[in-house]
């Protein structure tokens, strides 16, 4: 048995992926599996840790906007079909899981034309264009959020939740505690960008944190790109990293799950699986969906959490300092509020059956 995985450029995409595949293991040890998409140092570094294969083609963003991007993508987009579809040819899969996005549709566009069984998956609450038009080519579509089944025929589509790595819950705070030399008198703040950090974000908590760290201690997912600005921002204001109780760091990878079961507040974008992902550890939160999200789908996503009492949602262009160490304060001080936010979020976002369910769709697709 032969599948393709497709998707990638954040970890929010690839994560899913691995999970299903690892899924797919467990009932067909014998399966095979092939990752095509883009080129990227995050796709190389997961899927060689499970040491699944990867071919990459071109691709291009459909954007709605204007943007010089898209002269350029006008030959991507094609580039990456052509490739997509020699690729296939040679490797012939019996299905194609896809993530969605537009990383994704060259392959799954190949895969259609072939006649290949196909599965996306979309994770937000609002679909975005490609996986509007994607829908139409595949044979399957699993949604994580409820409001989305409306955008794909009835008999299509399914309800799984966010696939996520199976140890994703089970993670040890004493771990991350030894890691970070943390003090398990004071409260922790993780403060979590997504795999590419978040500059908003970033500068925010770097603005009111010597008044978070005389209360808190705070472990800060830069993003790579941010890191040394952050680290010498900080320095500015007399914090030195890694003192203090502050702990800068680029990207958490397998650590995440220890660094999640330490945490007691979590402040994070909306990204579907970041939220699943707070979901199966049950934390309260504070989203800031990022504003220029394609079709506004951090937005819904964070929305969609806040109408079930399952977190504070505040607007990145709204933040004043004063608002987000309030709500800090509150969320930690407040235990009323605190079990409130961290029960809502479990029960209505966490599905510790969604790789599982997914597998099993993907399977069902294959004579």
């Amino acid at each position: 048995m032969r599948i393709v995985l497709t998707g990638g450029v954040s970890g929010g995409h690839i994560v899913p992926l691995i999970a299903v595949a690892g899924k797919i293991k467990e009932k067909n040890p014998g399966a095979e599996f092939l990752f095509v998409g883009p080129q990227g140092e995050l796709e190389e570094r997961l899927m060689s840790a499970t040491q699944i294969p990867i071919k990459s083609v071109a691709t291009g963003k459909m954007r709605r906007y204007f943007s010089w991007l898209n002269f350029l993508d006008v030959f991507r987009i094609p580039f990456g079909i052509v490739q997509a579809l020699w690729i296939l040819l040679w490797y012939m899969p019996d299905a194609i899981f896809s993530k969605g996005g537009a990383a994704s549709f060259p392959v799954v566009l190949a895969g259609w034309l072939y006649r290949i069984p196909i599965m996306i998956h979309e994770s937000d609450a609002n679909p975005g264009l490609a996986n509007s038009m994607l829908g139409k080519l595949s044979t399957r579509v699993a949604v994580s959020y409820a409001s989305a089944q409306i955008y794909f025929p009835a008999e299509q589509v399914v309800l799984t939740g966010s696939p996520l790595r199976p140890d994703i819950a089970s993670g040890d705070a004493q771990k991350a505690r030894t890691l970070f030399s943390l003090h398990e008198s004071k409260k922790t703040i993780f403060v979590w960008g997504g795999s590419q950090g978040a500059q908003v974000i970033n500068d925010k908590i770097i603005t009111i944190l010597p008044e978070l760290l005389h209360k808190y201690q705070v472990i800060h997912q830069t993003g790579i790109n941010n890191f040394e600005a952050v680290k010498h921002k900080a320095g500015e204001l007399g914090i030195k990293a890694g003192r203090e109780g502050y702990f800068p760091v680029a990207f958490i990878g397998e650590e995440l799950k220890d660094v999640l079961a330490a945490s007691d507040l979590i402040i994070s974008r909306a990204g579907s699986s970041s939220i699943a992902e707070i979901a199966a550890n049950g934390k309260p939160a504070i989203i800031i969906p990022l504003d220029s999200s394609a079709n506004g789908h951090q937005r819904m996503n964070a929305y969609a959490v806040a109408k079930v009492g399952g977190c504070i949602v505040l607007e990145e262009n709204n933040i004043g300092n004063n608002m987000l160490r309030e709500k800090i304060d509150e969320i930690l001080n407040d235990e009323a509020l605190n079990a409130k936010l961290r029960t809502n979020i479990k029960n209505n976002f966490y599905h510790p059956e969604a790789a599982e369910r997914i597998a099993e769709g993907i399977l069902g697709m294959i004579k």
